[in-house]
């Protein structure tokens, strides 16, 4: 399956500054048995009504479990919180 996460930053806040931090995290995710594939993609767009940020991943319903339940996602959670204006979760086939 895909899970994406869709974030919209604060406007106050630099994506390049985090982008870098961000990346090695969600990396870090592929050590979990079932998680074949971490992509971050950035934007193109620097308009108010669009996301700044998209994480794809490509894992098995075990293993999206056994994301949810980590010290990256809770990791994500507690650094990013602070930064997020908006956040859409995704999943799909």
């Amino acid at each position: 399956m895909k899970h994406f996460i869709i974030v919209k930053f604060k406007d106050e806040v630099n994506v390049k500054e985090i982008l870098d931090p961000i990346k090695k995290l969600f990396e870090k995710a592929l050590s979990i048995e079932g998680i074949e594939k971490v992509e971050v993609h950035v934007s193109n767009m620097n308009l108010q009504n669009r996301h700044d940020l998209m994480i794809e991943m490509e894992l098995s319903l075990m293993a999206l479990d056994e994301f949810d339940n980590s010290k990256i996602h809770k990791q994500w959670k507690e650094e990013y919180k602070t930064y997020i204006a908006d956040k859409t979760i995704f999943d799909c086939d």
